[in-house]
């Protein structure tokens, strides 16, 4: 075991910072015991844990103030906010459950921010990342603004005077004039009521009804009264003291509410934040389900937002799915194989030093255990001194205990597009080619998979509409290549040729990100390992000519965000993704940047007749 060097500390230079920011959290939400813990993932929140993203190493003042502001977000939900009002006053509807679930979180945090101009701050940080991130700048359509979030932002504009983040900027101009005209005179009350959350919430069902998202709330209204008179009856009948002491407590009431555990209440727990169970994601936790400052968003998506349900093929009869060896005859795919080692052969040496290296940290991560004083097994060394001191005492045995590992299973999805030729899609190979020898070593399985079409401009697809005198919308409009390099189940060394085939002239087309992504994720799910992780790899956004010339230009982009927010909000499955050369973080919540190195001419891949007459295109 290693020892720290002298003089320095073993302690990550963000340890101080976010333990600084856990214990702000702690004090403002009013909770000494909430456990606080950093990941790379989703921001989650819940009346015993939070859970904020793990800062980077190299942190600067903005990244510190972003943290801040998620933490200052979620201290104030616990703070400000009663889940029990909150699920009494939750409207049916998803449309407006969605909207009620942002302007509340607007709430709380205008609260704070009217209180401490530092929380101010890093509120104002958080959300600026947070629109920047989900690329609203460049949302035109209010179609494919969210109304919830124009609501918000409009709200946090009236309750503190504070404008909307440059990123939400679009948004919000798309429906100001919208709802401003209907619903002028319940903004201004909203901000009358902010420090009343029954009276906040009131004024949110009235905002709704304005916007024509409201619904009939007298009966159950009607209903909560009578509950009350019957309860207030049976505490008289049965006990006038216990009566005169709730009434003594009644100011008190709303705070021991609003600080239950979800142990205690777990019915309340899983539905006040989130909707009822039958709408809530069968693999979300239900001790992390509540988000601070990104409120859960409904199932199906919004009417004023139709990502998903809209997408659709024309036909689906010319689409394919083949292994690389069915595309390529076995001396072609040698050949191109040889092809792809002599491009990373001056990576050998770099390529074997990643993989022992990443092989050593995964099999780290693997904690042995051993059982001590055993008749049987190895010999324990350090127990031999019983023996000199004791002649009487028996030798002791030692034996590593068998540990049970989580089975993980890793899909690495690559993007076989024209827009990939050259650098990228070696780059791309060589990635594929490193992470599936690394994990079969550490007895992860993995599944390489690449998508593309079968032809430029449509296809087959394409000529059956325009046989069929071009009916209007047809939806997805090529034919789909979806390709397996390698199946799970495979051995690495009897798929290794298969990626010698994206270095192949030709067969790198046109790409449809969210079908494929799609595919993949639903060949993950039926795999039996504990654990699935999904790795796209790709160069930037879906582009097919004859799809994108017959429908909305955003048509295809915008069904693989609805895929994408699928995946990584509904799924066991983690989603990540690697960019060739593009930033991909506007589409992936978890994603990283290669920067290929494009100075080098790289010679044409090796072509013959005869491996013409032996691939399929």
């Amino acid at each position: 075991m290693s020892t720290p060097t002298k003089g320095k500390s073993s302690e990550s230079p963000t340890e101080p910072f976010k333990r600084a920011v856990a214990t702000t959290l702690r004090a403002i939400a009013g909770k000494p015991e909430l456990e606080v813990n950093y990941a790379a993932e989703k921001p989650a929140l819940n009346q015993e844990r939070a859970r904020l993203p793990e800062p980077p190493r190299r942190m600067s003042k903005a990244d510190a103030a972003i943290l801040r502001g998620h933490a200052d977000s979620m201290a104030l939900r616990l703070a400000m906010h009663n889940p029990q009002i909150h699920k009494k006053m939750l409207p049916q509807g998803e449309n407006a459950r969605s909207v009620f679930e942002a302007v509340e979180q607007a709430r709380v945090e205008a609260i704070g921010a009217q209180r401490m101009s530092g929380i101010a701050q890093n509120l104002s940080a958080m959300l600026e990342d947070r629109y920047h991130r989900g690329n609203f700048e460049e949302i035109t359509d209010r179609a494919d603004a969210p109304l919830e979030d124009a609501l918000a932002m409009l709200v946090r504009e009236r309750l503190t005077g504070q404008k909307p983040p440059q990123g939400a900027k679009k948004v919000v101009d798309l429906w100001r004039e919208f709802i401003e005209k209907r619903a002028d005179r319940d903004l201004d009350r909203l901000a009358e009521e902010i420090h009343d959350q029954r009276g906040f919430a009131e004024a949110i069902h009235d905002l709704l009804t304005s916007l024509d998202m409201g619904e009939d709330r007298s009966n159950e209204q009607d209903e909560d009264d009578q509950d009350e008179e019957d309860g207030k009856g049976q505490d008289d009948s049965s006990n006038d003291q216990g009566a005169a002491e709730q009434d003594d407590s009644s100011d008190q009431s709303a705070q021991e509410d609003a600080e239950l555990s979800a142990d205690e209440q777990p019915e309340q727990s899983a539905e006040s934040e989130d909707g009822p169970p039958a709408e809530r994601p069968d693999d979300m936790d239900t001790g992390d389900s509540e988000e601070a400052g990104e409120p859960w968003r409904p199932k199906h998506p919004l009417s004023n937002e139709p990502r998903g349900p809209d997408y659709r093929a024309y036909t689906m009869k010319f689409d394919e799915t083949v292994g690389a060896e069915e595309l390529c005859d076995a001396e072609e795919l040698s050949r191109l194989r040889s092809y792809l080692d002599k491009q990373i052969q001056h990576l050998q040496g770099v390529v074997a030093r990643l993989a022992n290296r990443l092989q050593r940290r995964l099999m780290a991560q693997q904690n042995r255990a051993w059982e001590f004083d055993l008749e049987e097994g190895m010999l324990d060394p350090a127990r031999l001194s019983r023996v000199v001191t004791d002649p009487f005492q028996p030798l002791s045995f030692k034996n590593e205990r068998d540990t049970d590992f989580r089975d993980t299973v890793v899909t690495l999805l690559l993007d076989n597009s024209g827009s990939m030729r050259g650098r990228p899609i070696t780059v791309a190979a060589t990635c594929a080619d490193i992470l599936a020898r690394t994990l079969e070593r550490c007895g992860v399985k993995v599944e390489i998979l690449g998508f593309t079409t079968r032809a430029w401009k449509g296809g087959q697809s394409r000529e059956s509409w325009l046989g069929a005198n071009k009916p209007q919308s047809p939806g997805r409009l090529n034919d789909l290549r979806h390709i397996i390099y390698k199946s799970a189940d495979a051995p690495w060394r009897r798929a290794r040729k298969n990626l010698g085939l994206m270095m192949r002239e030709g067969l790198l087309k046109e790409n449809i990100d969210g079908e494929a992504l799609d595919w993949a994720h639903k060949r993950l799910l039926a795999r039996p390992e504990q654990r699935k992780i999904l790795m796209m790899i790709s160069d930037g956004a879906p582009v097919d000519d004859s799809t994108l010339s017959v429908n909305p230009g955003n048509y295809l982009e915008r069904h693989l965000r609805w895929i994408i927010e699928e995946i990584e909000t509904r799924s066991p499955v983690e989603l990540i993704a690697i960019g060739i050369g593009h930033d991909v973080t506007r589409y992936y919540r978890r994603a990283v940047t290669i920067l290929p190195n494009c100075s080098k001419k790289k010679p044409s891949p090796p072509r013959s007749a005869a491996a013409d007459a032996g691939c399929t295109e």
